[in-house]
């Protein structure tokens, strides 16, 4: 039963409580309304309680699908392997999830990046610096993978142990679409910087959008593939720096003569 749920009902019997019109009956009319009130706050305290322990019992979900991808790798993972590793039914996990790719989805968004104010802030028209803005989003993203161990353990999981096959197809479709309107995003930022003159009026941006998309996530697999070969957490902003100035100054960054 939900709150409004016993809400509804102590009020009905309300109704037919405040019918009573005998002092005896008044009394009992009191005493019925504290014991009704009462009554409501334990359904209250019970539907919250509830609700806490179902969030409890999905984020112990989600910490144990972590651990088992991260481990086995996604398509080597069932949904039995998960339980085990959680301590619950897998009847629990398809109280949740409706089936793997969802459960993974659902690890994964809880992973995303919190820029949504950096990224409005490029492509608000009155924002001043939307390129340093830009440059914030994408060294705040190398450092917070290198520095998270959760976060980093996710991405590795997404870009090292994942295979889009099967019940993964879904997805990949998500993924493919988080991509799509991310470099919309990309686009829309560079296109603001060209307006504020701080980058060159001939820039092909869709072209920009493509080269800093594919070195900002080449990055990012090389960083989990071969963790010695870039230090993430000193040298983000000097990798970023060198993408910008590529488009800065770079020749072939520009859009073709007509």
């Amino acid at each position: 039963m939900n709150t409004s749920s016993a809400r509804g009902i102590v009020s009905e019997r309300l109704k037919t409580i405040n019918k009573c019109v005998t002092p005896l009956q008044v009394n009992v009319r009191k005493r019925c309304i504290v014991a009704l009130g009462r009554q409501a706050g334990i359904d209250e305290i019970m539907v919250r309680r509830t609700k806490e322990e179902a969030a409890e019992t999905r984020n112990g979900i989600l910490d144990a699908a972590e651990r088992v991808f991260f481990e086995k790798g996604v398509s080597r993972t069932t949904l039995a392997d998960i339980a085990l590793e959680a301590g619950v039914t897998r009847g629990a996990i398809y109280w949740h999830f409706a089936n793997k790719g969802d459960l993974f989805t659902a690890m994964f968004d809880r992973s995303l990046l919190p820029l949504d104010e950096l990224v409005e802030a490029t492509l608000d028209t009155k924002e001043p610096d939307p390129l340093g803005r830009m440059r914030d989003i994408f060294i705040w993203c190398m450092r917070n993978i290198a520095l998270d161990e959760q976060r980093r353990r996710v991405f590795d999981i997404l870009f090292l142990k994942c295979e889009f096959v099967e019940d993964m197809g879904p997805v990949r479709e998500r993924h493919q679409t988080n991509m799509r309107e991310g470099k919309e995003k990309i686009e829309r930022g560079l296109l603001n910087a060209v307006d504020k003159g701080q980058l060159p009026a001939q820039l092909d941006t869709h072209h920009a959008t493509t080269i800093l998309h594919a070195l900002f996530t080449g990055i990012l697999y090389d960083s989990l593939m071969w963790p010695e070969s870039i230090d993430l957490k000193n040298e983000s902003e000097r990798l970023i720096d060198s993408c910008f100035d590529v488009m800065r100054y770079s020749p072939s960054m520009l859009r073709p003569a007509a």
